[in-house]
């Protein structure tokens, strides 16, 4: 490890964007030519100064490079979204627990869920990945993975197959008894439905949460699910821990720490 590799350090490093890359409709990865001491699923602080911090996936991982993929939708991302090669921003981390990499799996991505699976695709032995998004437009990775075990699914039919990447998967588990374990991050009912499918066919699941993630290293309690703190015990939780949050795929906390649904979450922490 270099002495200049990022590491799991609580203040900004001020890193130039080497490249931009538009990934899909509204998504765009950030490329940094820096060394990250990552494991697949965990994610970093990314700083706009004078703006605001939230966390982002790392999406890319390679020697002396690594870059996180963002979707524009709210005062952040849009911000993140109008960003060019050579502008800066902050970086601190990387934060949070990671995916156990084993081998007989599926993944299943929804959107710019994605790109927090994407690095542990990278490292499985040719995994079966399910791409869902709403439309053609939304789909991310399609060129990054057009050789790798691929289904496609979209809301509107537009490519791949027409319904949800749940409907997908307990197809692939009813057919294929060798599977050992689901990987998921999207949207989160469609991780507790794909929890659920994964319980019923008796097969290990882990799911990368979000939540409202301050700090990063557990001391504002703000992204709090059950008495889990995602940013330290998460955002990846195996089907044990998932078994006892209740709070899954129902309730989150606003940025004011008031605790809502999950529909009123996500419509007002964009």
């Amino acid at each position: 490890m270099s002495n200049n590799e990022l590491k799991k350090n609580d203040i900004p490093q001020m890193l130039e964007i080497s490249d931009v890359v538009q990934e899909a409709k509204e998504q765009k990865s950030f490329f940094f030519r820096h060394p990250i001491d990552c494991k697949p699923g965990q994610f970093t602080m990314v700083w706009i100064p004078g703006l605001d911090e939230k966390p982002m996936a790392v999406s890319y991982w390679k020697r002396n490079e690594f870059a996180f993929t963002s979707k524009a939708i709210g005062k952040f991302t849009n911000s993140l979204d109008k960003l060019k090669k050579g502008d800066k921003v902050g970086i601190r981390g990387p934060y949070g627990s990671c995916f156990s990499a084993r081998q007989n799996s599926v993944v299943v991505g929804g959107g710019v869920g994605m790109a927090s699976v994407s690095t542990l695709i990278d490292i499985l032995k040719n995994p079966i990945i399910i791409n869902g998004a709403r439309s053609k437009d939304y789909l991310i990775y399609m060129k990054r993975y057009k050789n790798k075990n691929m289904v496609v699914a979209t809301d509107d039919g537009s490519y791949g197959k027409k319904g949800f990447t749940t409907d997908i998967l307990n197809e692939v588990l009813s057919n294929n008894k060798k599977i050992k374990i689901v990987y998921t991050c999207g949207q989160e009912m469609m991780m507790k439905k794909v929890f659920e499918i994964c319980q019923r066919h008796k097969v290990e699941c882990e799911a990368s949460l979000e939540r409202y993630m301050a700090c990063g290293f557990g001391i504002c309690g703000k992204c709090m699910i059950n008495d889990k703190i995602c940013c330290v015990d998460g955002p990846v939780f195996n089907s044990r821990q998932l078994n006892k949050l209740s709070e899954f795929g129902k309730f989150a906390r606003l940025k004011s720490g008031r605790k809502v649904t999950i529909k009123e979450y996500h419509e007002m922490h964009a």
